[in-house]
């Protein structure tokens, strides 16, 4: 379902609210049901949601604030960018889920976002030759492997935007996540490269035209990277850095991290391989490594020989059934693809799973597929 203007509008506009923080807006929105209603209504909030102060709810009173959304609908409509609202249908479900994920997402591009399988490739900016000939080779595996894949980085220098320009000479499509507004593009010495990118993937960002490229803006935007991917893939890194942050954030929404080792004392592998000797991202050295342990190689053919018969199984609830009946026609799937095909929230599918698990219904497989059972 599309969002109405106003919820646009007012979606923008509630990320403009002082006080209020990714997660303040989340979980408005999350209560209220809606952005509209959380402004509408803003007197009767404390009834809703006690934990919403008094300053916040004077804050949500401000016409300048729904002015400028207003002002920023306006250009967003006149560049032809899409306004993904949290409900959105084309908002990144795998982002949708995180406890910080924003509110409103702007996007030029024809990509899917919520692409069966999507990875991202993170690193240094100062790339060696050494990071730069794993982007190619690993990008030119990945493509025969999984012509599909969707690979999301930064437009950054060093590792991100030879991952970009290695995803488009190999066929993939690539999404850059901005720390700036769309009416830019940080580095300019990128701006061929995010052309071609609107093409076969796309430009996204939370920031309204007018944000300059601050260095909080960079922390900010790597939740976004890590968010709406099923793995993130460390290049390389030195001690400290963003994709150490980016991995992190992967860590914490419990998704898939994997680094590529390098050569012990080299400046900018020290990072991944500390990740590695951390035990906080899998060793990566293949496309094949990648494919193998998410279990995106596993034939869907085996499973589908023999029909599951559903009448067995007159127990299952509605959304049981939606589950079993997904895995019946597609075959094994990751829980990620599971919350992207059913719109259900990741909780409450791992709930589901694990009831199904019980009831000898589904198995879950290596890289974290779910197989159903023939009975």
């Amino acid at each position: 379902m599309k969002p109405s203007e106003e919820e646009q509008i007012f979606s923008i506009a509630l990320t403009q609210v002082p006080g209020v923080g990714h997660i303040g807006a989340k979980r408005l929105i999350e209560g209220m049901g809606c952005a509209v209603d959380v402004f509408r209504y803003r007197k009767e909030l404390p009834q809703r949601l006690p934990e919403v102060s008094e300053r916040i709810i004077e804050a949500l009173d401000c016409p300048e604030v729904i002015a400028r959304a207003r002002a920023e609908y306006e250009f967003v409509c006149k560049n032809r960018i899409g306004c993904y609202t949290f409900f959105d249908e084309a908002y990144p479900s795998r982002l949708r889920e995180c406890e910080d994920a924003p509110v409103v997402l702007f996007f030029k591009g024809n990509a899917d976002l919520n692409a069966l399988r999507i990875i991202n490739m993170v690193g240094t900016r100062h790339a060696t030759a050494y990071g730069t000939q794993l982007c190619a080779t690993f990008l030119r595996d990945l493509a025969a492997l999984c012509p599909d894949v969707l690979v999301v980085s930064g437009l950054a220098y060093g590792i991100d935007i030879h991952a970009h320009r290695e995803s488009l000479a190999n066929g993939l499509a690539t999404v850059g996540v901005l720390a700036h507004g769309l009416d830019r593009i940080y580095p300019q010495v990128h701006r061929k490269t995010a052309v071609d990118m609107l093409e076969k993937g796309g430009l996204l960002t939370e920031f309204m035209s007018g944000t300059n490229p601050d260095r909080y803006n960079f922390v900010s935007r790597n939740r976004i990277v890590a968010g709406m991917a099923d793995a993130t893939l460390v290049v390389e890194s030195a001690e400290k850095g963003g994709s150490l942050i980016t991995a992190e954030l992967a860590e914490s929404y419990h998704r898939d991290c994997f680094a590529f080792p390098g050569r012990v004392g080299d400046e900018y592998s020290k990072g991944c391989n500390r990740l590695i000797r951390d035990n906080r991202a899998s060793l990566l050295l293949s496309a094949e490594d990648l494919v193998q342990t998410l279990g995106w190689n596993v034939s869907t053919a085996a499973s589908q020989k023999q029909p599951v018969q559903r009448n067995l199984f007159p127990d299952l609830s509605e959304e049981e059934q939606l589950v079993v009946g997904l895995l019946e026609k597609q075959g094994n799937l990751q829980l990620n693809a599971l919350v992207v095909e059913t719109n259900i929230p990741v909780q409450k599918m791992s709930a589901l799973l694990f009831e199904l698990e019980m009831k000898g219904m589904v198995r879950v497989l290596a890289g974290g597929m779910y197989q159903l059972l023939a009975q």
